[in-house]
């Protein structure tokens, strides 16, 4: 066998001449007659290039292509290839089989019914409770709501604004409010009022100049929106069928924006104030105004002392005004806070303050009113 890695070229193995080298016996082969026989031809040999003739046209396209190896027209340029095969065509979609109509759904409220309805008749039994037994009790429940209320909004208003109403004199001046409202009548509430507005200038004298203005007129806001509001149910308590006309105020309000939701939710189409509050609608607005002043006609008749069914039409027509109006003026604090609900005390109402939303200006209203028709005895 050759050793050699690559082969010996035919031939390599003869002396010159023909002739085995010496001193072997091997038989020399003949050599082939015609031209002189190169022994290394078959180490120089090269295909020659196939040059195109500029006369002929090219019928296989372009030279750059043949030269990459550009598979001719008519069958592969090998063996081993396969020419391209054209994609079969994509069989045509099935018909889609028709869909069941989806069944309509159900509005659903934006809050748990569940959880509210319970708090609700919860804290309905601790006010009639403390209403018609002890008339102070009472009283306190209403500075507890006013003392939370006004934490829920000093603190919305640092966490979303960085505005800092000191919490302290608010509390004290609130709670001042309300009792000097309840044994001073209205005189009494305005001067707790301005105190309490003086105890704010003052407080924020100890912290350092920057924000003063804004913290003293938020405070100042605050006392006037949460505590001395609220002293108007104070003043329909000192009356002698206080706990009815506290009662009524109650009922009105609750009536109202139960009769708004219900109407509003199975009816409601048209926005009554979507840049404000995207929920409320126009027929909400109606089913409040019907809703109270069938109410607002039964409480005058028959809990308030001298009242008549179309005075309770006119107060419930206010109450269903009041009361909208107090939502949506607090819809417009907590977007420009961008907050939904001002507290999570509440499951299923929010916070304090969102309960009292439409209560606080209802309150005004209900004892002028009432003031009007029946007097403040």
């Amino acid at each position: 066998m050759n050793d050699s890695p690559w082969g010996a070229p035919p031939g390599a193995g003869l002396a010159a001449g023909g002739r085995p080298p010496s001193g072997e016996g091997s038989v020399p082969e003949p050599v082939p007659a015609g031209p002189a026989y190169d022994a290394t031809a078959g180490q120089h040999t090269r295909p020659m290039p196939i040059v195109p003739d500029p006369h002929v046209p090219d019928r296989f396209g372009d030279q750059e292509a043949r030269d990459q190896g550009a598979a001719r027209p008519g069958g592969p340029p090998f063996r081993d290839e396969t020419p391209p095969q054209e994609p079969m065509p994509s069989p045509p979609p099935a018909p889609e089989a028709p869909q069941a109509p989806q069944p309509p759904q159900k509005k659903r409220a934006g809050r748990d019914l569940r959880a509210a309805i319970g708090v609700g008749v919860g804290l309905g039994a601790v006010i009639f409770a403390s209403l018609f037994i002890v008339k102070e009790v009472f009283l306190g429940v209403v500075v507890v709501a006013v003392v939370v209320g006004l934490w829920e909004l000093t603190s919305r208003l640092t966490e979303r604004k960085e505005i800092k109403a000191p919490l302290v004199p608010l509390a004290v001046g609130g709670a001042a409010m309300i009792v000097a409202g309840y044994v001073r009548g209205a005189e009494g509430a305005w001067v707790a009022m301005a105190l309490t507005a003086l105890a704010v200038l003052v407080w924020r004298m100890t912290e350092p100049p920057e924000g003063y203005l804004k913290d003293v007129t938020a405070g100042i806001f605050a006392a006037f929106y949460v505590p001395f509001l609220a002293t108007f149910v104070a003043l329909l308590l000192t009356a002698d069928d206080g706990p009815q006309r506290v009662v009524t105020f109650l009922v009105l309000t609750v009536v109202s924006d139960t009769g708004a939701y219900a109407v509003g939710w199975r009816f409601g189409k048209h926005k009554l104030a979507p840049r404000i509050s995207p929920g409320k609608t126009r027929e909400g607005l109606f089913g409040a105004v019907a809703f109270a002043m069938v109410a607002g006609a039964l409480c005058m008749e028959f809990l308030i002392d001298g009242g008549a069914w179309w005075q309770g039409l006119v107060l419930g027509l206010a109450v269903a005004v009041s009361a909208t109006l107090g939502d949506l003026g607090e819809s417009m604090i907590k977007r420009d806070l961008g907050i939904k609900d001002m507290g999570t005390l509440l499951p299923g109402h929010g916070g304090i303050m969102d309960r009292l939303d439409s209560l606080l200006p209802t309150a005004p209203v209900v004892w002028l009113l009432l003031a009007v028709f029946v007097g403040t005895g």
